[in-house]
């Protein structure tokens, strides 16, 4: 993977801030910000940056190559197919066609090797479902559209914490029901190759929570510590892993607490998302793990209510396209390319 090439950045929802932010993201761009160009409609963006009052410049490419040309005098845009219309904080079901057309593309693009890697604006699943979009959610998607011969695994990541949820679109008790050791382990181990390839972490230490309270307090408060927990994380010890757990998901995420591992391995959406998003919230990031190309994405939502005021915080797509960048560093020179079957650098195990 040269070092030079772009970052390929998706529209996301045309009705929430994902524009106003990439504009934002491009005007307040630093000289060390990585080179990124937009698939969106260049006319939209001109006419948000002149509702918003932003002065962002948007000049459109013929490919991603162009973009480096282009990038120090304006946001460069790779045009889709078709006009969008959506306006900020409406409704935008019409614009799912050229919602999802922009993630196929930038699919495309990373596949191809001619990006770095891809950052996700945020869409609204039920917004896409009219335009034949059925998967519960980007990191499904992209699965998907890379044949894995796993499910993906959803890291948020922040400058205080890393956590990556077990399950995660699921109601509470679905969540539940489909915990198991393999899901677990399968979690476990993504995790830590993606800590060695992605990050560089050459032993990198995991710490697991419970789904009780207070772990399952030795079986008193519910058996799936001991049950389903406990053998996933011996599976990794046995393959010489450092993983600690299952602990008390109350007491681990406080300071001294997040000092001794690298990244904490939840059960559940919100058991992760929560920690996560009070510490770091205007810079988390959403990191896809286990993909053949490098994924990255701001941690919040569309934003309707604000959408077109010129308000939105840019930070969490910034951040997005540094960790992009910097994943995409990490594994050029480690030279260690993602195979998409999963098999690339596997986490040894005893359960293998």
């Amino acid at each position: 993977m040269p070092a030079d090439l772009p970052l390929a950045v998706t529209m996301g929802d045309p009705a929430g801030i994902g524009g106003e932010i990439a504009l934002k993201a491009w005007r307040d761009r630093r000289a060390d910000l990585p080179c990124f160009f937009m698939l969106d409609d260049a006319r939209r963006l001109r006419r948000l940056a002149r509702r918003t009052g932003l002065d962002c410049p948007v000049e459109t490419i013929g490919s991603a190559a162009e973009a480096g040309g282009v990038f120090g005098d304006a946001l460069p845009v790779l045009q889709l197919s078709g006009e969008v219309n959506c306006e900020p904080g409406g409704d935008s079901t019409s614009c799912g066609a050229m919602t999802i057309e922009a993630i196929d593309r930038a699919v495309d693009e990373a596949m191809a090797g001619r990006v770095a890697g891809m950052v996700t604006n945020p869409v609204t699943k039920s917004r896409l479902y009219a335009a034949g979009f059925r998967s519960p959610g980007h990191t499904e998607y992209l699965g998907e559209r890379a044949d894995l011969d796993g499910p993906p695994v959803m890291l948020l990541a922040g400058p205080r914490l890393k956590v990556v949820p077990v399950t995660v679109h699921l109601a509470l008790s679905q969540a539940i029901e489909a915990l198991t050791t393999e899901a677990i382990v399968h979690a476990l181990r993504t995790t830590w190759q993606a800590m060695r390839e992605d990050f560089g972490i050459a032993d990198p230490r995991i710490a697991v929570a419970g789904l009780n309270p207070h772990a399952g307090e030795g079986g008193h408060l519910g058996r799936e510590e001991a049950e389903l927990i406990a053998p996933a994380i011996a599976s990794l010890r046995a393959g010489g892993a450092r993983v600690s757990g299952p602990l008390a998901s109350d007491s681990m995420f406080h300071e001294a607490a997040r000092d001794s591992y690298d990244v904490a391995v939840c059960m559940y959406h919100d058991q992760a998302l929560i920690p996560l998003k009070t510490l770091d919230f205007d810079e988390g990031v959403n990191i896809t793990l286990g993909l053949p190309f490098v994924r990255t994405s701001p941690d919040h939502g569309t934003a309707y209510d604000i959408a077109g005021t010129g308000t939105a915080n840019p930070s969490s797509l910034v951040a997005a396209i540094r960790a992009a960048a910097e994943i995409a560093g990490c594994r050029r020179r480690l030279s260690r390319p993602r195979a998409a079957t999963g098999t690339a650098t596997r986490c040894p195990s005893a359960a293998s």
